[in-house]
């Protein structure tokens, strides 16, 4: 079995067309093709559904590619620490984190890179579901996302900061001259709220619910720049984790309130 075998099949995996799976191999399409019967020859079992073209993996299939990601990355790891022993580390960290994390990630990346010079980092947003994927397929080095709520098992967690959750309202709005508001309280107001297919939305759906209630927000977004373009309207109000303000500070004519209740933590992992 050759590395470059596996290259192959990792390849077909990803762009589901041989045609493009050589390609990206940089290698003819008979040599691609060629190369992963001589595997299954070697292996005793058909990996590739064939037909007039590409039609998915076998189950065997699915289980070599899953190991063929692994070895390989694991061939990229060797790769690179004999690198750093001689010039440094190098190499590129491959991040996914849920899109309300993505502010977090600067504390890995940021010391990494300059700490390392020739280490690179690449951040993809993704769902909390496709991070645990791809750290199982051996496609991410690093997840972040909340695992108190979907643990993700078999991988190392380190916490980075205990997250808090804020209303954001405006000034001239029936909450606007409240320190302090429920969650009861807040579920008639019109909200702005990121989509409930996000882990941050069923967190805050369930508060919602423990105070016996359900929130109905008039907009929903997949990204928190859409949201503070719609709170920054003074038209909505949303519910937002204490770690966006910094960067985005607070809109002007917005007001944030904090909770009567000690509902409203979460912890981030990594």
């Amino acid at each position: 079995m050759l590395l470059r075998q596996l290259e192959y099949l990792t390849a077909l995996a990803a762009k589901r067309h041989f045609a493009r799976a050589a390609a990206e191999c940089h290698v003819s399409q008979p040599s691609l093709s060629d190369a992963i019967r001589k595997l299954e020859d070697e292996l005793g079992v058909p990996l590739v559904r064939r037909g007039r073209r590409f039609a998915g993996f076998t189950p065997e299939g699915e289980r070599v590619v899953m190991w063929a990601r692994r070895i390989l990355a694991e061939r990229n790891a060797l790769e690179d620490e004999i690198s750093a022993m001689r010039e440094g580390l190098t190499g590129q960290l491959r991040v996914g984190a849920i899109p309300t994390a993505l502010n977090a990630t600067a504390l890995l990346t940021t010391p990494l890179c300059v700490e390392h010079p020739l280490a690179k980092a690449s951040l993809e947003a993704l769902s909390s579901r496709d991070i645990l994927r791809r750290l199982a397929d051996a496609d991410l080095d690093v997840g972040v996302s909340y695992l108190d709520n979907e643990p993700v098992p078999g991988v190392r967690t380190v916490a980075l900061y205990e997250e808090h959750y804020l209303f954001l309202t405006p000034l001239d709005s029936e909450f606007g001259a409240q320190s302090s508001v429920t969650w009861a309280e807040i579920s008639q107001t019109p909200l702005c709220l990121l989509l409930d297919v996000m882990q941050n939305r069923r967190i805050l759906d369930g508060f919602f619910s423990e105070a016996g209630v359900v929130a109905s927000p008039a907009i929903e977004t997949d990204t928190i720049s859409a949201l503070y373009a719609h709170v920054a309207t003074h038209r909505w109000s949303s519910v937002i984790a204490h770690a966006w303000l910094y960067p985005l500070g607070v809109p002007e004519g917005m007001r944030v309130c904090r909770w009567r209740t000690s509902r409203g933590i979460r912890r981030w992992v990594c």
